[in-house]
């Protein structure tokens, strides 16, 4: 088969290197955006009167019954055809005759694929950021059920202070709300148009591409025809970004994993986001938490490997800028898939809150709670804080815990310490009483779903 920009050349490459070279088994998901682009190019050009009337409206209608059997999935693409732009100007200029080759008049595939991936992220992001708008949701109605339930609270996986859990899970939900900002910030990066800049340096035609920005949405156009096509920031940028969300359903995902689990048992997850074992009966194994968390290496591959393409490149395209679109198309994929996943887990899930109980008034976690106390009755927080160290190895030694000792053995650490040290050991007391902004006192959490629910609407 001739190819549309063979006329140069004196033979045709063998099949396997056409295989190698082509793009169209993956670059066919632009289908529509790259008829979006040419249906606003047509327009354009019929506006500066570059196309007849009736040569654009034979164009325009040819590309609304490609839209149709694209919808429909009747369209066929062809390797011989390299990419999506080729293999749909071949439909073309069978469905309409050769008209259809007027459509790539001012313009380049260079510039046609660069507009084709900003209307693809465009409308990915925005979809993304209701996903990530969804599974906050889901946190929030947790952890407003939960503002009452009071967890150990870690550091160095140790037990550390004893927190309210619905505190714990909005932890997350700043961590996506930091997400979609930054989602939202990039859209004024993707929001640009390279239409008409052409293969690098613009067209002799009298073009106007601000008119061609606005049939397609965009707010602006490159401002340079080489930086138009060569330009893949907004790439890097939207991998950069989904990297960082996937590192935090990771470290979510981490914690669920640890939380379902017999040594915790904090948490159960619901039968549809869990599966079983193939030889051990008695097995529920937290398999999509642990797939989210694989998952994030995928990611954080196809950003390492744009970076790495694009490196050394010169300007303007490159045949290297192939390799732009995979990654991102995995990655869109792969947020796509796991936010709803992670949304239902989280929403599904059923709170231990009698493991919960149990495992705060079994611990040290109220440790601070005594150095604290010591420290407000004037005891330097220093010398507080060794005091109550020495009474924790005691309890060790003993096998008891601080809220056991009896009160002549804390006087003899302390005379400061009376009567009212027990309830200041109460888990519910500590959490209750750490109020400051931020903290994890019910009244502070409580103040945290408010902020939250005017966020997500």
């Amino acid at each position: 088969m001739t190819k549309l920009w063979g006329g140069r050349f004196q033979k045709s490459a063998e099949q396997w290197v056409d295989e190698f070279g082509a793009s169209i088994s993956f670059d066919q998901k632009l289908v529509m955006e790259d008829l979006e682009g040419s249906t606003a190019h047509v327009k354009m050009l019929s506006a500066c009167q570059i196309l007849t009337e009736d040569e654009a409206a034979l164009i325009l209608s040819g590309l609304e019954t490609l839209k149709e059997k694209a919808q429909a999935g009747d369209l066929e693409f062809s390797v011989s055809n390299e990419d999506i732009h080729l293999n749909l100007e071949k439909h073309l200029i069978d469905e309409i005759g050769p008209v259809g080759g007027k459509l790539h008049t001012a313009r380049s595939r260079n510039d046609q694929v660069a507009t084709d991936m900003h209307l693809y992220l465009k409308n990915r992001v925005k979809e993304i950021i209701e996903a990530v708008t969804a599974f906050q949701s889901a946190i929030v109605e947790q952890a407003e059920a939960h503002v009452d339930t009071i967890v150990p609270g870690y550091t160095h996986l140790q037990r550390a202070q004893p927190i309210s859990f619905g505190h714990h899970l909005l932890t997350y939900f700043w961590m996506l709300e930091r997400d979609k900002e930054r989602l939202s910030e990039s859209l004024k990066r993707i929001d640009l148009s390279p239409l008409g800049a052409g293969a690098m340096s613009g067209t002799t035609f009298p073009i106007d591409r601000e008119m061609s920005a606005g049939f397609l949405g965009f707010s602006s156009v490159y401002q340079n025809s080489l930086d138009a096509v060569s330009d893949r920031d907004f790439i890097v940028e939207f991998l950069s970004n989904a990297s960082i969300l996937m590192m935090h359903m990771s470290r979510f995902a981490e914690e669920i994993i640890l939380w379902s689990s017999e040594e915790f048992r904090f948490i159960e997850l619901d039968d549809a986001f869990s599966t079983g074992s193939s030889i051990m009966p008695q097995k529920k194994n937290p398999d999509m938490a642990e797939l989210i968390r694989g998952k994030t290496g995928r990611v954080y591959g196809n950003l390492f490997g744009l970076l790495t393409t694009l490196k050394g490149l010169p300007l303007a395209y490159n045949k290297d800028m192939q390799e732009d679109k995979e990654g991102m198309f995995d990655t869109v994929h792969t947020l796509m898939g796991s936010l709803p996943i992670f949304e239902g887990m989280v929403r599904t899930m059923t709170v231990r809150t009698d493991s919960m109980e149990k495992a705060v008034h079994s611990d040290f976690s109220n440790a601070t709670e005594l150095a604290d106390y010591l420290a407000a009755k004037g005891m330097p927080f220093r010398e507080a804080h060794d005091v109550t160290g020495k009474l924790v190895f005691t309890c060790i030694q003993r096998g008891y815990f601080l809220k056991d000792l009896p009160l002549s053995d804390l006087q003899d650490a302390s005379p400061l310490i009376g009567e009212d040290i027990y309830e200041t050991l109460k888990p519910k007391t500590a959490v209750q009483r750490r109020n400051s902004l931020g903290g994890t006192g019910f009244d502070q959490v409580h103040h945290q779903l408010g902020l939250a629910k005017q966020l997500i609407g």
